[in-house]
């Protein structure tokens, strides 16, 4: 079985809390990221995804608003020793995309949906194709 370090993302787009959510959403369109840690020095206080950047469009409270008022506090966390089935559970049972991988405490990636399905794919693709 394959682990959370073997597929997640080790480059990770952070933004500091007192951010504008503008100037995150658009760091993160430039860099297509569908999802921003946001850090306070080293400790990880939430994540904000584009599903939170949605919910803020549709309250039209974009403007002068900042990441902190957006983003998901205190996310769901998984190790880079996790296997991805795991990783999956928590997904689908939370209802969300990303997750942070945190070592000791310091966040060393990210793990995504697209990245489960990529492995998943690989492995059910015939060889050769």
């Amino acid at each position: 079985m394959t682990t959370v370090a073997q597929i997640m993302t080790r480059e990770v787009l952070s933004v500091d809390p007192g951010a504008l959510l503008v100037e995150a959403a658009g760091r993160m369109h430039e860099r297509h990221f569908g999802a921003a840690l946001v850090l306070e020095g080293e400790q990880l206080r939430g994540i904000l995804t584009e599903r939170d950047v949605l919910r803020a469009a549709a309250s039209s409270r974009i403007e002068g608003d900042t990441v902190a008022d957006w983003m998901t506090r205190h996310p769901e966390t998984i190790e880079p020793s996790d296997m991805t089935g795991h990783a999956a559970t928590l997904m689908i049972h939370g209802g969300f995309r990303h997750l942070p991988v945190l070592e000791g405490g310091r966040v060393v990636g990210i793990v995504s949906i697209r990245d489960l399905m990529r492995i998943t794919l690989d492995d059910q693709s015939p060889r050769g194709a």
